[in-house]
């Protein structure tokens, strides 16, 4: 008898990519194998989905992708759906009741547990519900199947203790709770071992960390200790919050060499009273504050936020703050999303909800700005050398010539000429930029050299005798080193 098939299909942040590598890593510990590359909807024996609850419309989404499964549960008795994430989380007595066709429901605390409730499932003949109110097991001890070869998710902490009015995240993942020091710098070690060569330390507010261990400079010692670990080429972290980035983290970010001189920070607003609305713990000046000390230590650093428009009160004297801090700060990049309630979230029935085509005005106005800024700032890459890591794909084409894609040390999108001597993902490629746009650089002339790393070997082993690449989850934002050629959540489901 063959083994079941299986498919993980994820929305939503980082965190859930995370959750849904350690779901296909359970599903295979269990003797489940990932269904083929290119498959039929319906042909996989489970469907898992991982859910998010930030957008308005989540439920819709996931209850429409149901829908188009239902007619081939229909067909194949043996099939089981499974939902967890956090709409699962939000939502456990009513996903059943809409959708009678799923087998498994699962929270945000208790994925460790999908096998056994599939099995459960499929002995009893009816679905199974567990939602769990707190975290039992963290995550990242559970067996994983990762996406990337040489890059990994690291998660450092789970949950947030944050009470922002526009974000529900707090009542889904829990309050925050820190990993240990030596059990995260394990992982790390052990994933070097494998042939990683970048990481990146995850948490809803990641440079929290400590908070749980009483420890309050925890966040700068670990990205020290990162540093440390011989063969880690490339560390990153997503997502800080400005209240929390003390000067000890710039401090670390500067002076440890494979720390990248890239950093995310959601601004969501630039009016102290919108962001006093949001419960936001910091006002327009500090945050600016921290990004000139930044750019003091750092001068190359490329800064990224995540911006929300149409928040419920927001006057035109509001809007006009975001964008002056947008021209203030200069972001190389920012993921900007109109306004969403989310249902049980204290916004959400906020009196001045803007109105449709008024957040729509502002949003493109936003947009406009920031992509005059982020091509300003391309372009002052232009004639730069870059190590560029080989992302995973074969690139772009065109009629002209052939391309590959990965990413600089700051985060940017590089398109590069295939180079004379072969190259895997994972390898590092040294290029001159020769044309900036707005969300990419590129490098039409040779390259100045290829760096076959391990964590090519490890690609390279990982797809002995495959054929092609492995088939992945298919994800609802890129994993890192993927190119992403549209704008994304960065950070904690956009609401850091």
């Amino acid at each position: 008898m063959s083994a079941r098939t299986y498919e993980v299909r994820t929305y939503g942040c980082q965190m859930n990519v995370h959750d849904s590598e350690r779901l296909s890593g359970l599903l295979e510990d269990a003797g489940y194998v990932r269904a083929p590359e290119g498959a039929a909807e319906g042909e996989a024996d489970v469907v898992v989905f991982n859910t998010c609850a930030v957008r308005e419309n989540a439920d819709n989404r996931l209850y429409g992708n149901l829908g188009r499964l239902a007619p081939a549960k229909a067909r194949r008795p043996g099939m089981q759906i499974a939902v967890g994430g956090c709409l699962a989380q939000k939502d456990r007595d009513t996903i059943v009741r809409r959708a009678p066709w799923v087998d498994v429901v699962f929270g945000t605390h208790n994925i460790g547990h999908l096998p056994t409730l599939l099995e459960r499932a499929r002995v009893q003949e009816e679905a199974q519900v567990e939602i769990l109110d707190s975290l039992e097991t963290f995550p990242s001890t559970l067996p994983t199947r990762r996406e990337s070869a040489y890059a990994a998710w690291v998660a450092i902490s789970v949950g947030c203790n944050n009470t922002c009015t526009f974000c529900i995240v707090p009542a889904l993942r829990g309050k925050e709770k820190d990993r240990r020091p030596g059990d995260i710098l394990a992982e790390v070690e052990a994933l070097v071992a494998e042939g990683v060569v970048e990481v990146t330390l995850l948490g809803q507010n990641v440079n929290a960390y400590g908070s749980d261990i009483g420890d309050r400079e925890a966040f700068s010692k670990l990205l020290r200790a990162c540093g440390r670990i011989e063969g880690l080429e490339r560390v990153r972290f997503t997502s800080p919050h400005p209240r929390d980035f003390t000067d000890d983290v710039i401090a670390a970010m500067a002076e440890t060499p494979n720390v990248m001189h890239q950093l995310h920070m959601p601004l969501q607003s630039g009016s102290d009273t919108v962001l006093r609305a949001m419960r936001r713990s910091y006002r327009q000046d500090r945050y600016l504050g921290i990004i000139e000390k930044v750019r003091a230590a750092m001068p190359d650093a490329a800064i990224s936020t995540d911006i929300i428009v149409g928040f419920p009160g927001e006057t035109e004297d509001d809007f006009e703050q975001t964008l002056h801090v947008v021209r203030e700060a200069r972001f190389a990049q920012a993921f900007t999303f109109q306004y969403s309630k989310r249902p049980g979230t204290p916004a959400a029935v906020m009196e001045d909800q803007i109105p449709k085509e008024v957040v729509q005005a502002r949003y493109e106005r936003l947009v406009a700005l920031q992509e005059e800024i982020s091509w300003e700032e391309n372009k002052k890459q232009l004639g730069r050398t870059l190590e560029v890591l080989v992302a995973e794909g074969e690139g772009r084409k065109d009629d002209r010539t052939e391309r590959l894609s990965g990413r600089a040390p700051d985060n940017r999108l590089v398109h590069f000429a295939r180079p004379g001597e072969p190259v895997r993902p994972g390898d590092m490629v040294t290029v001159d930029v020769t044309y900036a746009a707005p969300h990419h650089l590129l490098a039409e002339g040779p390259a100045r050299g290829v760096r076959r790393t391990r964590a090519g070997d490890a690609w390279e082993r990982r797809n002995a005798g495959e054929g092609q690449k492995p088939a992945g989850v298919m994800l609802g934002l890129p994993t890192v080193g993927v190119p992403a050629p549209s704008p994304v959540p960065a950070g904690g489901c956009g609401c850091d």
